[in-house]
């Protein structure tokens, strides 16, 4: 799943990973750039047109209801969303809720998987990546590469069987890339069913760390959420890393393919 693509890409600084991702035989990767949403999609068939519609429509909905509520968009900690709010908005308000951040420390997840869940039944190959939150709906098994320091590129993957998709695997960072943390995390990860939920968490998760002596504890707190409906964590600070949930982590050879078991 990892290499060098042929076709040229619109390539934000903050993503140069993405060219270390390829497809497989069958699918095609395509990206697709809303506003401040830039999606890099591996998929059966380009369906860069019709995703870029639906992500226009969710994305007016999002803005609409920040117009009659700023604090959706500036508040840190979770805020409510009313009954007749739009699917996306409400999606990131219970996430937000159940990891105690503001709920725009979850809109990457939700809208990645937003956009993976409307065009499955086109592709039942699908992964959407938003900035270094994927959701994924595969009949294979993928393996997703973990980047927790720039320099060294990608050297650890967790492997996801066929039977776990859906899926989204969603990261936090202190120290990589320009989302908003509190911590000083080289990388937290999160996986779960919910991709806004993986979001969120990631965030809450990697803001109590600040040094390793942070680990235990942090993955204690893990745990607490595993009810909401995460299943898996791997965290990374200085020279520490912890994990716990229902994961397999996989190295990686210089070629970014997992080794043989």
């Amino acid at each position: 799943m990892i290499g060098k693509m042929k076709n040229a890409m619109h390539l934000d600084p903050r993503r140069t990973y993405r060219q270390t991702l390829r497809p497989r035989t069958g699918e095609t990767a395509f990206q697709v750039v809303v506003e401040q949403t830039d999606l890099w999609i591996v998929a059966r068939r380009d369906l860069s047109a019709e995703i870029g519609a639906f992500v226009h429509e969710i994305r007016a909905g999002l803005k609409n209801h920040i117009i009659l509520d700023p604090a959706f968009a500036a508040s840190l900690i979770p805020v409510e969303a009313p009954k007749d709010a739009p699917d996306l908005v409400r999606c990131m308000a219970r996430a937000a809720g159940a990891c105690g951040v503001g709920p725009m420390a979850a809109v990457a997840g939700a809208i990645a998987q937003a956009a993976a869940d409307r065009f499955a039944p086109q592709s039942p190959d699908i992964l959407v990546e938003n900035g270094g939150d994927i959701f994924m709906h595969s009949t294979v098994e993928r393996i997703v590469g973990l980047l927790s320091r720039p320099v060294e590129g990608v050297r650890l993957g967790l492997r996801i069987p066929a039977g776990r998709f859906p899926l989204a695997v969603c990261t936090s960072s202190g120290r990589v890339g320009h989302s908003l943390s509190l911590g000083q995390a080289d990388m937290v990860a999160v996986l779960s069913a919910d991709g806004a939920l993986a979001d969120a968490a990631a965030t809450a998760l990697a803001n109590l760390l600040v040094s390793e002596k942070d680990l235990e504890p942090m993955l204690a707190y893990a745990k607490k959420l595993f009810r909401q409906g995460v299943t898996g964590v791997f965290a990374q600070v200085g020279e520490g890393v912890g994990a716990v949930g229902d994961l397999e982590l996989v190295a990686l050879g210089e070629d970014g393919e997992g080794d043989t078991p």
